[in-house]
């Protein structure tokens, strides 16, 4: 996290998405400040790097969610002749000898079904109301909710724990996947938040989750998150649309395309357009051959220049399509 945090913000990421966890929250700030330090030290800090400090967002769920599951196994029971089709389709390199990496596992659950025996299983892992107590929430300037079609009941009783300690934050952002009566949902968590009712209101996102934990996988995921942001856009719900699950590198050309990108230094022609982007597994996984490797990138400068010129490429296209 500490690596992937200082590379995307020396990429110029606008925010930069945790669990909610103090130790996870804490190496995603060392990161954060060594990418300040890497800057202010570079003889050349125009052509070497950038640094513009980013949001720091932390994640939870309303309910169960698959962003807060772990796959897992025992690795006694594993046969030694068994091919290990599960370490082969793993995007996060999770998968060993000794069974699930939990640090590493971030719950995409393609191992599931690819295991020959059946032997791996989920096990869900949400972030606890205590996880996102006053000590986490008040070192970070964003909240995401990860929730689904259903859980208006579990999402209000999450939102009278926390919103004694969201009155600082810059955004909400609200993540949610298709399903039957969507933008009712959305509307009734709109009501729950009430955000309109404070005088320093947080910016509200809403997430269009449209394949979630999916955009490693292949050109075709990125459509999933267009059409979903295509429909949340037409319910013209207040606040700003951002696509997730299934982004990619595809992602910027596809809405481009359509003509759903905001562009800047244009006046507003009533459209609706798309306000950002979140990467998850994709920017993971752009960077894992780096950072996988490197302890600490600002000590190894070639590998600290490899992975904020891979962040790059997936964090400039998005900024030139939104300023052309």
């Amino acid at each position: 996290m500490r690596n992937l945090a200082l590379a995307y913000t020396l990429a110029g990421a606008d925010c930069i998405d945790v669990a909610a966890d103090l130790a996870v929250v804490g190496a995603a700030q060392a990161g954060i400040l060594a990418a300040r330090q890497v800057f202010e030290s570079a003889s050349q800090p125009s052509q070497v790097a950038r640094y513009v400090r980013p949001l720091l967002m932390v994640s939870m769920s309303a309910g169960e969610d698959p962003h807060f599951r772990k796959a897992w196994f025992d690795p006694a029971v594993c046969p030694s002749d068994c091919p290990r089709p599960c370490v082969q389709v793993c995007p996060a390199v999770a998968i060993d000898e000794t069974g699930v990496l939990r640090d590493r596992c971030y719950g995409c659950g393609r191992c599931l079904p690819i295991c020959p025996l059946g032997l791996i299983e989920e096990r869900s892992q949400p972030t606890t109301l205590n996880a996102i107590a006053q000590s986490v929430l008040t070192q970070v300037d964003a909240l995401e909710i990860h929730t689904q079609v259903g859980q208006l009941q579990e999402f209000q009783q999450l939102w009278q724990t926390i919103a004694p300690w969201t009155s600082h934050l810059r955004l909400i952002s609200v993540s949610c996947p298709d399903g039957d009566h969507l933008i009712d949902y959305l509307k009734s968590l709109e009501t729950v938040m009430n955000l309109s009712a404070q005088l320093k209101k947080p910016a509200l996102i809403w997430q269009t989750d449209g394949r979630p934990m999916s955009g490693d996988i292949g050109k075709g995921t990125t459509h999933a998150a267009v059409r979903l942001a295509q429909k949340v856009l037409a319910a013209d719900l207040p606040g700003h649309i951002q696509l997730a699950g299934g982004t990619n590198e595809y992602t910027v050309l596809k809405l481009r395309e359509l003509g759903l990108l905001r562009q800047l230094n244009t006046v507003s022609t009533g459209a609706l357009t798309v306000s950002g982007i979140a990467y998850g597994s994709y920017a993971r996984r752009l960077l894992m051959s780096v950072t996988r490797q490197n302890h600490y990138l600002e000590e190894v400068p070639q590998a600290l220049l490899e992975a904020v010129a891979l962040a790059k490429s997936l964090v400039l296209p998005l900024k030139q399509a939104v300023k052309s």
